[in-house]
């Protein structure tokens, strides 16, 4: 079998050294904050950004929205069923009202035939 192979001291401090300059180049390479193709980024995300929340308050409006039209269509029924309600109730007395004005001279209608028939004996 072959020995296993070591780093010594010395080129892991190197290895570290070299990985530094290499952070330490790319640090240094980016541009300046005022670079214009930084600007033009950094105009583009915010447009982006502006966009979305363009987007997000279209769609928030639009629910709110659909959201009064639901609830206005379910006053409208709400109010029809009432409405409803009341005429079938008023329906209901009318016949109340009707049937007992039917009773009330089928009775005095008997009641007349009583009188009239004791009245035919005397």
């Amino acid at each position: 079998m072959g020995q296993f192979k070591t780093d010594q001291l010395v080129d892991r401090l190197e290895a570290a050294a070299k990985a530094r300059r290499a952070t330490i180049a790319r640090l240094r390479a980016r541009p300046a904050a005022n670079d214009p193709a930084v600007l033009a980024r950094q105009a583009a995300r915010w447009a982006i950004v502006q966009a979305r929340e363009v987007r997000a308050n279209e769609r928030e409006a639009a629910r709110l929205a659909a959201e009064a039209q639901r609830e206005a269509e379910a006053l409208a029924a709400r109010e029809r069923e009432a409405a409803e309600a009341v005429r079938l109730a008023a329906e209901r007395v009318e016949q109340q009202a009707a049937l007992a004005v039917e009773q009330k001279a089928a009775r005095d209608a008997r009641f007349a035939a009583r009188k009239a028939k004791v009245k035919a004996r005397r």
